[in-house]
């Protein structure tokens, strides 16, 4: 029997869903002596190849060998998230999501580059099997390090399945209990088989602050800055504002304008005014600190900022994407401080129709520093003494601002806005830098002032480069896949909404109009959160498509240079223009680098986002901790087959898994709702309920409830 027979036997008698052992092989081969050796070869080569997989049980079909394959059987994709039982993939060539079972990983991680079948699928999602790793990621991880009698391992908190074996030589030092940064750099078909070096150890894994460092650790976020950086910022503040810095531009230093902002914040980069016009009309000014004028293009400084892509906030921390000498110091727009800007002059109508614009280089000098939570109460009819004696000159503006900001609020409803809601926590800390309360963060008049003006601000830069043809960076929104449309309103048909016919191109007062429905209502929650989850995500580009969500066709990110790389391109966009540059050598100057900036600073969005979750997570379950065995009232969040998700008032949300509900066997009815088997009580998305909090984990960011109360039976 020659080598190429003997291959194509054995793949013969495998099967992808039985495993056969080597000892069966042998015996349908008939394989004695010497033979039994070319057994064992072929098989550990077609396993390399991915054409067989090793399970405990024996060999099973992955593959066929290349020539036996279809060109339209094989899928190239990447892979996404990974859980315990299951992953994502996304396919190469149309960006599509299929679903892998976590027996058909192949061992794959997070970021490789596979090659996979599609096979039938018992959901929505396609379905597939990974038959080989074209190209593995680099792996970094975080977990919790462990040790036993005689070994070591990493017990991973996300993105992999099971415990990770770690080698005496490659714990870095670490001790039972720590929270580590670990690579993956020895591979294997099966998660549990990798091998895993630990890079950095950051604390006690039960320590918020030790998470939060490893998380930004594992993510290649450098808190800090290189010396070469942080002296070329300290120079440029050193240097200050020359006299002939001035020249050309407006001079505003007379005018009422002011920062409003939170109590913390160090890095003002926005400023406002507001007059009333002889028509009735209103001149709004948005005045934005002009980091372009101390950020040259292509300087280290210019290549960290668009490294990092954004500013970092997490509990009480920020790593910002500018030196503090610059987001803090010669940049931020502080109280009784000369400062160069940017200006957006705002021409609006009687009723905040917006009739024209100007853009301008300007210097201004901030009268003072507003504060949010000291506007809100003076808005709000309350007038102490000390807040008159700050605010008193300023207050006709403000009630003249807060009026304005109605009406621009309402416009926006007008046309159709979808106005989506998220509760946000803000953390209170003791002395010892313990999180001492947690709180969620309201949004009051003063804070939907300053963001009705500064949408405005965003629009009318993006209706400036639409008008003068430049190359640009847009803030854009899709409207939502079709096939999500169709899902949230057979849910919204389930719970009793009537929802229009599914359109793809479906008009975002539909969706507003459904919110408005049952807004305040048990329901709101459901809702919302269904909504938000069916629409597409918002991003940057060179391209500009309009903002879906917002319902503008122009929309871009202009107010915020400090702490967002998109908002600094977009400025210095303008300022070339404004300078008289001509669109010839704009778009030479901008057009290839806009489409960068746009995709990495989308990447570093998300990347942002998601760390600032999980990084408050781990400050919450820290929280959580000291109130194991306290009862809180909550409001159901989301339903799963294995539990539900309880949201406090805070913020804090937890799992209230199944198996802690043992007054009944209920079964999840695939959307919103367990439901009890026998005695009919149902948990639905957005019920009120009272729970015990029983563990909180701090590594892992996870609180776990119990129901402290039996629920209504409905």
């Amino acid at each position: 029997m020659t080598e190429k027979e003997l291959k194509e036997k054995i793949i013969g008698l495998l099967d992808q869903n039985e495993p056969v052992s080597a000892t069966q092989l042998q015996k349908r081969l008939g394989l004695r002596g010497a033979m039994r050796g070319r057994l064992y070869k072929h098989l550990n080569r077609l396993n390399k190849e991915g054409i067989v997989r090793r399970t405990e049980a024996g060999f099973v079909l992955q593959g066929r060998p290349a020539k036996a394959k279809r060109a339209d059987k094989l899928i190239e994709a990447k892979v996404g998230t990974v859980h315990e039982k299951f992953a994502f993939v996304t396919e190469a060539a149309t960006g599509e999501e299929l679903f892998i079972p976590g027996r058909l990983l192949l061992g794959a991680l997070p970021g490789d580059r596979v090659q996979l079948r599609e096979r039938p699928g018992r959901g929505e999602l396609r379905e597939g099997e990974v038959v080989k790793i074209l190209e593995p990621a680099r792996y970094v991880f975080t977990g919790v390090f462990c040790r036993g009698e005689g070994s070591c391992w990493v017990r991973p908190d996300s993105g992999m399945k099971g415990e990770v074996i770690v080698a005496p030589n490659h714990t870095g030092g670490a001790r039972d209990g720590d929270k580590v940064v670990a690579l993956i750099h020895k591979r294997a078909q099966r998660h549990r088989d990798h091998r895993a070096r630990v890079l950095a150890v950051t604390g006690p894994a039960q320590s918020a602050r030790a998470c939060a460092a490893a998380l930004l650790r594992a993510n290649d976020i450098r808190p800090g800055f290189s010396d070469e950086i942080l002296e070329q910022a300290a120079s440029i503040e050193r240097a200050g504002i020359a006299g002939e810095e001035l020249s050309g531009r407006l001079d505003l230093r007379g005018e009422e304008i002011f920062t409003i902002d939170s109590a913390h914040s160090k890095d003002l980069d926005d400023a406002v005014s507001l007059k009333k016009r002889e028509d009735g009309g209103w001149l709004l000014g948005v005045h934005i600190a002009d980091v372009s004028r101390y950020v040259a293009p292509g300087s280290p400084l210019d290549e960290e900022a668009l490294e990092r892509g954004t500013s970092i906030y997490y509990a009480d921390q920020v790593i910002p994407m500018l030196p503090p000498s610059l987001s803090n110091g010669i940049c931020s727009l502080n109280e009784g401080e000369d400062r160069l800007t940017l200006s957006a002059l705002l021409e609006l109508g009687e009723d905040g129709e917006l009739q024209g614009f100007r853009f301008g280089k300007s210097v201004i000098r901030s009268r003072v520093k507003g504060v949010y939570e000291e506007i809100n109460r003076l808005l709000c009819g309350e007038e102490p003494p000390e807040l008159m004696k700050k605010y008193g000159a300023l207050l006709p503006t403000l009630r003249q601002m807060d009026r304005l900001a109605g009406k621009l609020f309402q416009s926006r409803k007008a046309r159709g806005a979808i106005d989506l809601s998220s509760v946000e926590s803000e953390f209170l800390f003791d002395g010892h830098g313990e999180v001492a309360d947690i709180r969620p963060r309201v949004q009051g008049r003063s804070e939907k002032l300053i963001e009705e003006f500064m949408l405005l601000a965003n629009q009318a830069a993006a209706a400036f480069a639409e008008r003068e043809g430049l190359p640009f960076v847009y803030r854009i929104h899709e409207y939502p896949p079709e096939k999500k449309v169709a899902a949230l309103f057979e849910l919204l048909g389930r719970l009793g909404i009537k929802t229009p016919q599914v359109t793809d191109r479906l008009r975002p007062g539909v969706l507003r109009d459904i919110l408005e429905s049952v807004r305040g209502q048990e329901l709101e929650i459901v809702v919302n959160n269904q909504i938000l989850r069916s629409m597409a995500k918002a991003r940057y580009s060179e391209k500009n498509i309009g903002h879906y969500g917002l319902v503008l066709s122009q929309y871009a990110h202009f107010t915020s240079p400090i702490r967002r790389y998109p908002d600094l391109v977009v400025h210095r966009i303008i300022s070339a223009a404004l300078a008289g540059e001509d669109k010839d050598r704009l778009q030479k100057r901008f057009g290839p680098f806009a489409g960068r900036a746009a995709e990495l600073s989308s990447e570093r969005e998300l990347r942002a986002s998601g760390l600032e979750r999980s990084c408050d997570d781990c400050f919450k379950a820290q929280y959580m901790q000291r109130h194991i065995g306290e009862v809180f009232d909550g409001v159901i969040s989301a339903v799963a087959s294995y539990g539900f998700y309880v949201a406090l008032e805070s913020g804090v949300e937890g799992l209230v898994h199944i198996s802690s509900l043992e007054d009944d066997t209920y079964e999840f009815d695939g959307a919103i709702t367990l439901v009890g088997s026998f005695g009919g009580k149902r948990y639905r998305v957005g019920q009120r309920l009272r729970v015990m909090a029983v563990r909180a984990d701090v590594s892992a960011g996870q609180v776990d409830f119990t129901v402290n109360l039996p629920p209504e039976t409905v």
